[in-house]
């Protein structure tokens, strides 16, 4: 899956979460999976923990942190605000 086919499943809505970026309209932001991946939790614990999941949000999740860091723009085709 390319990175911005990845970014495609983070989303963005003003009525969830204020507006933090969440995966696939799910209200799981984005901020916590990237906790858990920081605290070395791994990606078979984290599916397991949230079996609504699958391995590409957590990449999608990457892709996002790495999108904001390297200040690439985010389109309204990547992140959603609905």
């Amino acid at each position: 899956m390319s990175h911005s086919e990845l970014l495609k499943r983070i989303t963005a809505r003003s009525d969830v979460l204020g507006g933090k970026p969440i995966i696939r309209d799910m209200r799981l932001p984005v901020e916590l999976i990237l906790s858990l991946m920081a605290q070395r939790v791994t990606a078979e614990g984290i599916l397991d923990e949230y079996p609504e999941l699958e391995r590409d949000d957590l990449r999608a999740c990457l892709a996002y942190a790495h999108a904001v860091i390297a200040r690439d723009t985010l389109s309204a085709t990547t992140v959603t605000e609905r």
